[in-house]
C-alpha cells in the first residue's frame, strides 16, 4: 500500500514541479513586460495595462482559472483546450501565468520605482540609452532590492499549484485526496504536506544564500 501510494504522490509532485516551473518561465519575463505597460507614457496603454493589473490581483486564482478552462467553450462554443490532460494542463499554465505577471509586475514596478530619479538622470547626461541604463545602472540595483518579494510570492507559488485540482488536473493534492474516497484513509492526504514543506525548504534556503551574496554590505 505505502508503495502504490508513493508512487502515486509521486506522480502528481511532478506535476505540481510542472506548473511551478513553468509559471515561474513564463510569468517572470511577461511581468516585466507587464511592469513597462503599466508604467508607459501612453495614457490609454497604461490604464488597459493597469485595469488587467487590478482585475487580475482582485480576483481569486481559482475563478480565473474556471474561466480559463470553461469560458471559450460557454460563450463562443469553441472547447479550444480539449477534454485531455494536455488541454487541461495548459489552460492551468495559461492562468497561473498571466495571475503572476501581474503581481511580478507590481514588485518590478516598485523596485523600479525605488531608485531614486537622479540616477536616471546621471546616465541621461552620460549618453547612456534606456536599454543600457536599464541593463547596467537600474536592472541590477532592482534584482537585489526585489529578492524577498519576490521569494514570497514564488513560494506562494508552490502551494497555489494545489489549485488545479479544481479542472482535474492531477497534481500532487488531488492524488493524495483521491485516497480519501477510494480507500477510506487520510494519511496520504497528511504526506503531501512534507513535499510541500521539501520543496519551500530549499527555494527558503536558495533566496536566502541569494540575499547574502547580493547584499549592499
Amino acid at each position: 500500500m505505502f508503495a502504490s501510494v508513493l508512487a502515486s504522490l509521486c506522480s502528481g509532485f511532478l506535476r505540481t514541479l510542472e506548473i511551478f516551473v513553468f509559471t515561474l518561465v513564463g510569468a517572470i519575463p511577461l511581468g516585466l513586460v507587464v511592469c513597462f505597460g503599466s508604467m508607459s507614457g501612453n495614457r490609454v496603454l497604461s490604464f488597459i495595462v493597469r485595469s488587467l493589473i487590478w482585475i487580475v490581483r482582485g480576483t481569486p486564482l481559482m475563478l480565473q482559472l474556471l474561466i480559463v478552462f470553461y469560458g471559450p467553450g460557454l460563450v463562443f462554443g469553441c472547447n479550444i483546450w480539449g477534454g485531455s490532460g494536455s488541454g487541461r494542463m495548459a489552460a492551468t499554465l495559461v492562468a497561473f501565468i498571466l495571475n503572476y505577471a501581474c503581481y511580478f509586475s507590481e514588485i518590478y514596478r516598485g523596485g523600479i520605482e525605488s531608485i531614486g530619479k537622479g540616477q536616471f538622470e546621471a546616465c541621461a547626461v552620460l549618453g547612456l540609452n534606456k536599454w543600457r541604463t536599464y541593463t547596467f545602472v537600474i536592472f541590477p540595483q532592482v534584482f537585489r532590492r526585489i529578492i524577498p518579494p519576490m521569494a514570497n510570492e514564488i513560494i506562494t507559488l508552490v502551494k497555489d499549484t494545489s489549485l488545479a485540482r479544481i479542472i482535474a488536473v492531477y497534481e500532487i493534492i488531488y492524488e493524495g485526496q483521491s485516497y480519501i474516497k477510494a480507500k477510506g484513509i487520510i494519511w496520504p492526504l497528511f504526506c503531501t504536506g512534507i513535499f510541500y514543506l521539501v520543496l519551500n525548504g530549499v527555494l527558503t534556503m536558495l533566496f536566502s544564500r541569494m540575499e547574502e551574496r547580493l547584499s549592499f554590505e
